[in-house]
């Protein structure tokens, strides 16, 4: 990158900081949690509103727009012809759990940092991406090639947004999602949802519940017990919520599925205190014995399906809910897995070790995908983040799923930095206290300007 395009992009940026905060504080303060279907908000009135005022802020720059079904949009420049480029973000966002400092749909800053809902996953990249299109608009000249900022609506439970995009528009020559991590993302391992359901019938067990998300390791769970005395515990919050049942509350620590390390599941915290002071029946004990099994191990040892491929880090397995139906129990899966094992082995390990105690049920999964950092698209956009930031890292593979694999050529592409160190304040995406660097998302704009740039100069 030439010094007179960099100081162009400098001027730019310092120019709309501002307005780029007021846009970020905008998006954030829509909550967008998935919700029931409304008329005209396939994946309910949040993100329905979430996506409308994503599309509002591309008009107020003076983008072309579209709305799909508000299911996903985007925003355009240099027209909407079939050979374009694009970035891919979301405006939907996880339930909001527990542990908050702050109101979680109000962006707060603190010693450069700003906290929120959504802030880095992902409705801060959301509102860059349009600066970025903004910047072409008004300084890239003659496009070879028109550029889309796509925004969805529906990537953290399930991604129909996307299939919607593609049931009707072309695939985009090349498209980064900056829903990851810098430098970039060439790989993504496997995803599969799944649930073990109990054969017995709640007997001890009142009610039980906790969590709030698949791909979330929760914070809290809570369970109603009927029971003549129970012992008390550190950590645990116990109260007799009427004679002979007991509200037993426990605490975790939150975080991403795709890296549970340090994290602490509460749904592991509850079955280890119930199990150990034999508070159940016979049969419900069995059954949490099978299922703790998740929590204990987040590498699935303990379940027989542990893998590791040495292209992708190994599987990881977390259970982010758990819940009580048609008087069974019902605990929820959360597999990411390399490339040297399927949904389906998992399943028939997984059901042979439940004989008797559960049934396993399994979502269809997502094959692990894995790209050259050889090929040119991601040279370029490699090139532009070692322009910007100085930086010799090197292109990795990750266990969470982004938009890129649901496209033909597509990679994750920043905006966190993993291996920076961060204030105690600072949460992570999907926990308490969610934080980006405003800085940061800055110099993130400037790579996606950059990349973008280089992007435009290939041969497709």
């Amino acid at each position: 990158m030439d010094e007179t395009l960099s100081r162009q992009i400098d001027a730019f940026i310092e120019e709309n900081k501002d307005r780029i905060l007021w846009d970020m504080t905008r998006l954030v303060g829509v909550p967008s949690v998935e919700g029931p279907a409304e008329e005209d908000a396939p994946f309910g009135p949040g993100p329905r509103k979430a996506l409308d005022m994503a599309l509002t802020i591309a008009r107020e720059l003076e983008l072309g727009t579209e709305d799909l079904d508000h299911k996903i949009g985007y925003a355009y420049v240099g027209g909407k012809g079939e050979k374009y480029l694009a970035t891919i973000c979301h405006v939907d966002v996880v339930p909001i759990g527990n542990g908050w400092n702050t109101d979680p749909w109000t962006l707060t800053e603190r010693e450069g940092y700003l906290i929120g809902r959504g802030i880095v996953d992902d409705k801060g990249p959301a509102v860059i991406t349009l600066y970025a299109l903004k910047f072409l608009q008004e300084h890239g000249g003659a496009l070879r090639y028109p550029v889309r900022a796509i925004l969805g609506a529906n990537e953290e439970t399930g991604m129909q947004d996307v299939k919607r995009y593609n049931e009707t528009e072309p695939a985009p020559l090349f498209c980064f999602s900056p829903d990851a991590e810098f430098p970039l993302i060439n790989g993504e391992k496997g995803i599969v949802h799944g649930r073990i359901r109990s054969l017995c019938k709640m007997e001890k067990i009142v009610d039980i519940k906790g969590g709030a998300a698949y791909n979330a390791v929760p914070d809290k769970a809570e369970v109603w017990i009927q029971a003549g005395a129970v012992p008390a515990q550190e950590g645990l919050d116990i109260e007799e919520a009427r004679f002979g049942v007991w509200h037993i509350t426990a605490h975790g620590i939150g975080g991403h599925a795709a890296s549970p390390q340090g994290t602490v599941s509460a749904i592991g915290v509850l079955e280890d205190y119930l199990i150990e002071n034999h508070l159940l029946s016979e049969a419900e004990e069995e059954f949490l014995r099978f299922a703790v099994k998740v929590p204990h191990a987040s590498d699935g040892s303990l379940l027989g399906v542990d893998a590791d491929d040495g292209l992708f880090s190994p599987l990881t397995v977390v259970s982010g809910m758990i819940w009580g139906e048609d008087d069974r129990l019902v605990q929820t899966l959360d597999f990411r897995f390399p490339t040297n094992t399927s949904a389906a082995c998992i399943q028939e390990i997984l059901q042979r070790q439940a004989e008797g105690i559960a049934v396993i049920e399994m979502d269809e999964g997502k094959a692990p995908f894995y790209k050259d950092p050889n090929e040119k698209e991601l040279k370029a956009c490699m090139d532009a983040f070692r322009e910007v930031t100085g930086s010799e890292k090197k292109p990795f593979t990750i266990g969470g799923g982004t938009y890129a694999r649901s496209f033909p050529n597509a990679v994750g592409f920043g905006p966190e930095h993993m291996d920076r160190v961060r204030p105690a304040f600072v949460g992570p995406i999907h926990g308490a206290n969610e934080a980006g660097h405003f800085g940061e998302l800055l110099e993130a704009l400037k790579v996606y300007i950059a990349a973008l740039i280089n992007l435009e100069e290939l041969d497709f």
